[in-house]
């Protein structure tokens, strides 16, 4: 292998709870809530597939469907998608739902998972080349580097700057042209199977893991450093 590409939510990163969020944006705007609506509100808020990052939707809304399959095209379609999601969940301001998606785009929002430093700290060592492959509404980059980890990143391919999104081949093409690597000696790591599977039809090696919580998910990227060899 000579280049190792990455997904970016459930794989590197992983997004705060669905509480914490929801905490976030109300500590913020000096709405309180008892702790019980609180946690309730979450709650539904997690069930609609409201917090990008986490859960997907149990049921999608009739006017939000058609919005959620391209939702990773533009800056645009992806606000609008979770916008329309979490407006699904009463809450106490309509200023709330925009404050919300706000929220996930910041660097606090988001921790990396326990062994991603190691991981790609250990890939620089060994001379490979890293990519980020992400289907995503927003600029991704600051929370790298906030959290140190955009030094060992060589290449960004981020779904909203190029109009098409995984599993569609040409985002990977993207990614594998820009670090100069051949397809047949790289690797796409990942947590969805359907999307970041989709970097097979190029002839890259792919490896998943688990989209969990960092405290249940330590260790899962260091099997990366042994498939690289």
């Amino acid at each position: 292998m000579k280049a190792v590409l990455f997904d970016f939510s459930g794989t590197l990163f992983r997004i705060e709870s669905a509480e914490s969020w929801l905490r976030a944006v109300l500590e913020a705007a000096g709405v309180a809530l008892p702790a019980s609506e609180l946690a309730d509100k979450a709650r539904a808020l997690e069930t609609a597939g409201a917090l990008p990052g986490g859960a997907s939707p149990v049921r999608l809304p009739a006017g939000v469907a058609e919005v959620w399959r391209v939702r990773d095209e533009s800056a645009e379609l992806h606000r609008a998608a979770y916008t329309g999601l979490s407006r699904q969940v009463p809450l106490p301001d309509p200023a709330l739902y925009d404050a919300l998606y706000e929220r996930h785009r910041i660097p606090a929002a988001w921790a990396p998972y326990p062994d991603a430093l190691d991981v790609l700290s250990g890939l620089r060592e060994r001379g490979l080349r890293v990519g980020v492959v992400s289907n995503i509404g927003w600029d991704l980059r600051p929370v790298f580097r906030e959290h140190g980890l955009d030094r060992y990143v060589d290449a960004y391919a981020l779904s909203y700057e190029h109009g098409f999104q995984k599993p569609d081949p040409r985002l990977f093409t993207v990614a594998c042209e820009a670090l100069d690597a051949d397809p047949g000696g790289t690797l796409m790591v990942g947590d969805d199977r359907r999307a970041d599977g989709g970097a097979a039809a190029l002839g890259c090696a792919v490896h998943f893991v688990d989209h969990l919580p960092a405290a249940e998910r330590p260790d899962a990227l260091r099997t990366v450093l042994d498939l690289v060899g």
